[in-house]
């Protein structure tokens, strides 16, 4: 915030950073930005100056049989993937937290490991593990390895929220009869439901817009709509790939405000948590 007592230095640094990192801004959307006319454009080619407004590309989207069962097999494979990282990394987190053992930082290491390692590497080693199985080409193999990709997303955001947890609560519940379980489901889960929420949205995103993984794992017919962009621009550039780009583009941002939305119930239900 600007002071009235900022000396002439100290004004120029402040407007002189806002307007920096509004540049930075700038250069990291604007590429995103520039695809949305695009969609829009009635020529047949992805170029400047657009040469009319139609919707046509829209429709050969949604007219398209390919399209429509990337988009098919991507809402089957990422809710899929999204509840099993949420299942799985909630109560990864919960025992990190709490479990105080051994090599702890080992093991919270390897299970957030799949956000480092490269992706190639982690599609090339489930290649390998499933093609002998004879599950190269399914959905399930593509599900477990899209799970094991959110599932660091989970933990991050679900033991962030514990971190401020009060667990005399927990005590509290179990002093009155509640087993584990039911303190769980009516204790702990409403109060770290934000962080745990805001973790599957990751986890969902990163589902949704994976690509090597599926280059790797999935046939012609588990091909997701990634992979059909993918395809697309490496056999037949179409504006039709604009449309699907803007479709995300739109999804994205709804996640994103979905998140900030989660992030300030978080803050306002810890600040109302009893001491």
């Amino acid at each position: 915030m600007l002071s009235p007592y900022m000396s002439p230095v100290e004004r120029v640094w402040f407007y002189s950073l806002r307007i920096l990192c509004g540049l930075i801004l700038l250069f990291l959307v604007l590429p995103v930005l520039v695809i949305i006319p695009l969609s829009f454009n009635s020529g047949s080619f992805l170029v400047y100056p657009l040469q009319g407004f139609s919707l046509q590309w829209y429709h050969d989207f949604f007219a398209s049989a390919e399209w429509m069962r990337a988009l098919k097999n991507s809402i089957i494979v990422a809710p899929a993937a999204t509840v099993l990282a949420m299942v799985f990394g909630t109560l990864a987190a919960i025992g990190l937290t709490r479990g105080d053992f051994p090599g702890k930082s080992l093991v919270m290491a390897l299970v957030i490991s799949p956000m480092v390692v490269p992706v190639v590497i982690i599609g090339v080693a489930s290649y390998l593990f499933f093609a002998p199985l004879g599950m190269g080409n399914s959905f399930i193999s593509l599900i477990l390895v899209h799970a094991v990709l959110g599932v660091p997303f989970v933990i991050i955001t679900v033991s962030a929220t514990l971190q401020g947890f009060n667990y005399n609560l927990v005590r509290a519940a179990a002093s009155l009869g509640a087993s584990p379980l039911t303190a769980f489901r009516r204790v702990t889960l409403p109060l770290i439901a934000p962080g745990v929420i805001s973790g599957a949205l990751f986890a969902f995103a990163t589902s949704f817009d994976e690509v090597v993984v599926t280059l790797f794992l999935a046939g012609p017919e588990q091909a997701t709509l990634p992979r059909q962009m993918f395809s697309g621009i490496r056999e037949n550039l179409s504006p039709t790939i604009a449309a699907a780009a803007t479709l995300l583009i739109a999804f994205s941002v709804i996640l994103l405000l979905t998140l900030e939305w989660l992030r300030g119930r978080s803050e306002k239900l810890r600040t109302q948590q009893p001491s």
